[in-house]
């Protein structure tokens, strides 16, 4: 065995000394390498509004609050107040209107919901005399099918005296239709266009509310969206923000809670408890949602607009890849969004188009 003599250990230490001045540069450089990745954070970006429905064509429109476009480059909105669904041709120099106001079949009237697909068939949610109803129509405005929902749905998520939860979830994929359907158990339910309910799937989410079914119904309330995959994603409209990812056989892939500096303030604040209104279906705890819209782009990013003024948005894996605002006028909260034929971004309030890639 080897014996190191104190001078030896003296050369040692000073070996080590000097291997560990020469680390101390790399050191550093990992050091601070490390707190630029910790300080890089996805800031808010802003999105300027590149184009707009002209004001001769937007002054016929008394609330619009839908603006979606078919692959032929054809427009349509959603005239809410005004009872009609309107067609605007792509150089969005005319407007005609497509389905005008009325309680028999083929008409609306008290309309709720609105949904185009690819080809420019489109559906409308509506309730004459109070019962809940569903229609499909051509591009032209013909009616090709529809069937009344069962049993109404009681209002529980409003904003505005807007009410969003039930028929006002409505996403149409050109071959069902989706609804956000707690009522029925699961958080989804799609209808085949023959009238008849397909399947229900997603189970609810557990709210801390369960002793109060309409306070845990309108947790568990939200956006159905078919993903690009075949699958769908939901998007939960009130309480903790958060949406999930289904497969095509409706079996869960994962959930993603959202947070975020530019929502923490507002999430911080969201109230535990809900004072009862007066409705037509009774007296009933009326919650304010959380989540404005949400809408999924070509690519399967999920964009998700909030009450506060901001859109998240999230790639397929579920991570937060931006962080936008809309300016137009002014900064924009959008109650809707739609991807159209060439990739842009139609929002409402203000029919607004901006360019994701700007």
């Amino acid at each position: 065995m080897q014996t190191f003599r104190s001078a030896d250990t003296a050369g040692l230490r000073a070996c080590a000394t000097s291997e560990a001045v020469k680390t101390l540069p790399l050191i550093g450089m990992l050091m601070a390498t490390v707190a630029t990745a910790t300080l890089v954070a996805i800031g808010p970006e802003t999105l300027r509004s590149v184009n707009a429905v002209p004001a001769f064509i937007a002054g016929r429109f008394r609330e619009p609050a839908g603006f979606e476009q078919a692959a032929s480059g054809e427009y349509f909105v959603f005239d809410r107040r005004g009872h009609t669904v309107f067609g605007v041709d792509a150089a969005q120099s005319a407007a005609w209107e497509i389905v005008q106001i009325g309680a028999e079949p083929g008409r609306i009237i008290d309309p709720t919901a609105f949904s185009v697909a690819p080809d420019g068939s489109f559906v409308v949610a509506d309730a004459p005399r109070g019962q809940e109803r569903i229609q499909i129509f051509s591009a032209a405005g013909q009616r090709t099918g529809g069937f009344n929902l069962r049993s109404r749905t009681r209002p529980r998520v409003m904003l505005d005296n807007f009410v969003m939860n039930g028929i006002g979830s409505l996403r149409y994929t050109g071959s069902s239709i989706l609804l956000s359907d707690p009522d029925s158990g699961g958080l989804m339910t799609e209808y085949r266009l023959d009238d008849g309910a397909n399947r229900t799937f997603g189970a609810l989410r557990a709210t801390g509310h369960e002793d109060d079914r309409d306070v845990h119904l309108a947790m568990n309330s939200g956006i159905p969206l078919r993903d690009i995959d075949g699958g769908y994603v939901f998007v939960f409209q009130a309480g903790a923000p958060a949406f999930r990812k289904y497969d095509a056989s409706g079996a869960l892939v994962f959930e993603r809670r959202i947070e975020g500096r530019e929502i923490d303030a507002f999430v911080n604040e969201l109230p535990t408890t809900w004072p009862a209104r007066k409705t037509d279906d009774g007296v009933i705890p009326i919650v304010r949602p959380t989540i404005r819209t949400a809408a999924l782009d070509a690519a399967g990013n999920l964009w998700i607009s909030f009450v506060v003024p901001y859109t998240y948005v999230f790639d397929r894996d579920g991570d937060k890849i931006r962080v936008v605002q809309f300016q137009a006028a002014g900064i924009v909260a959008p109650n809707g969004l739609f991807f159209g034929r060439d990739g842009h971004l139609l929002v409402t309030p203000g029919l607004f188009e901006f360019d994701p890639t700007r």
